[in-house]
């Protein structure tokens, strides 16, 4: 059974892969389902809150709300990722569900439109920096060649969230109002961070544990004393070897996350304006999650057998065509399979993205690498809804927002191409191996 000097416990003592690690795992993929379930909430209350609060919202206004809380994701994300390499995964975790947990709750109190957006934006911070910390202690608990595997799977916790949400409108939204929607949230407060403090053991990247005996060998091999030190911080990704490709990583995610949070947010107001009620609106929104969810098997599968990077190029390509064909107007069943498309091909690209990041950098990047892809990206999912929320406002019709939904999967598709020439021009770098403590990974 192999073990893994990165998985080192608050105490000290190193924890084997099975068990222990895999019920961690698990607590990490029950806090990514928030992640999906806040994805599809706001849409599914989008137009509760239109129609009923009084606050004075239009679909310009709307999609301005929307995106505050991707705003907060953003910030969350850069910085989280940022933290988690320095204080420690479990604190970072822990504390970002706690943040998010709360504001969410908050938000079925909210008195206004703009007191309804702060919370959503405080939310966001907590939620922005779950991914990237929670995909990072995953990927020190995991054997290497697995790593792409599970950073795949465990993301399929975002679809299968928002997958909820669409069901749990469907019965909560007319029975107990769009409050009720927010208030789910508190099991995240009292179910998963407890089972968080009880399971997830803290690690750090092994250059970084200095103090153990993997850190005073590496130290007294290298004739250095004390003064071993990888450096870190987004100054490490945005300079050589790591420049090029962080950088396309990041547009590469902007443009993903446009098309998905893109869909996510706008998808059952999309469907309401082209002639189906809320019920059915938020069928389509399941459809496009069910599709996610199996986008995420379907690509782990897919990754590990011809790598995260030529599967997502297909994964976007796919995603993009099946947008372009909603815009011809077809029957309801192919409406259907063609958003289970698009949620398989985005989400898909994404869950892809997050695998080559994590097996890209060395450990004690990891962090900070997701944290910059994901932070990054969110631009795309703040600029998303807005953008959405401006198409229909502008009286171009719901095929417009598909439409730019499509080009930004295409685009994410050029680039990743993009990343896949980069990486294979730098073979020899990036493969480069990282546990012997150097930094020419």
């Amino acid at each position: 059974m192999p073990s893994f000097s990165p998985t080192v416990t608050g105490d000290g003592r190193t924890s084997r892969f099975p068990r222990r690690s895999v019920l961690a795992v698990l607590v990490c993929w029950l806090l990514v389902v928030f992640d999906g379930y806040d994805l599809i909430v706001y849409g599914t209350v989008q137009s509760s809150l239109i129609s009923e609060t009084g606050w004075g919202l239009n679909k310009a206004t709307a999609g301005t709300i929307g995106s505050m809380a991707f705003l907060g994701m953003m910030i969350g994300a850069i910085f989280a990722g940022r933290m988690a390499d320095s204080w420690g995964r479990r604190r970072t975790i822990l504390g970002c569900a706690i943040v998010f947990s709360v504001f969410t709750v908050l938000c079925a109190f909210a008195p206004s439109a703009a007191v309804f957006g702060v919370l959503r934006l405080l939310a966001g911070i907590g939620l922005g920096g779950l991914v990237p910390s929670a995909n990072a202690l995953v990927a020190e608990l995991v054997p290497t060649k697995w790593r792409s595997t599970i950073a795949t799977l465990m993301m399929s916790g975002v679809p299968i969230g928002g997958s909820i949400a669409a069901l749990v409108g469907i019965q909560l939204i007319p029975a107990f109002g769009w409050q009720s929607m927010f208030l789910v949230a508190v099991l995240a407060l009292v179910v998963v961070v407890p089972l968080g403090l009880k399971y997830l053991p803290e690690t750090l990247a092994p250059v970084r544990a200095t103090g153990s005996a993997t850190g005073k060998a590496a130290r007294k091999a290298a004739g250095k004393g004390n003064t071993i030190k990888e450096p870190s911080g987004f100054s490490s990704l945005l300079r050589a070897p790591y420049l090029g490709v962080s950088m396309l990583f990041a547009l590469a995610t902007i443009a993903t996350l446009f098309a998905w949070y893109g869909l996510g947010t706008w998808l059952p107001n999309l469907m309401q304006l082209a002639g189906y009620n809320l019920g059915s609106a938020l069928t389509f929104a399941l459809a496009l999650n069910l599709g996610a969810v199996a986008g995420s098997v379907i690509t782990a599968w897919a990754g590990t057998r011809f790598g995260p990077i030529p599967t997502a190029i297909a994964a976007a390509a796919v995603a993009a065509g099946a947008l372009v064909v909603l815009v011809t107007g077809p029957p309801v069943a192919v409406v259907y399979l063609m958003l289970v498309l698009a949620g398989v091909g985005t989400h898909g690209t994404q869950c892809l993205i997050i695998a080559a990041v994590a097996s890209h950098y060395p450990g004690h990047l990891r962090g900070t690498a997701l944290g910059w892809a994901l932070g990054t990206g969110r631009i795309g999912a703040v600029a998303a809804p807005q953008v959405g929320g401006l198409l229909l406002a502008a009286g171009l019709g719901v095929n417009s927002n598909f439409l730019a939904f499509a080009g930004a999967a295409a685009i994410a598709a050029v680039l990743l191409a993009a990343v896949g020439l980069k990486l294979k021009s730098k073979l020899s770098i990036s493969h480069s191996p990282s546990h012997t403590g150097a930094s020419n990974v």
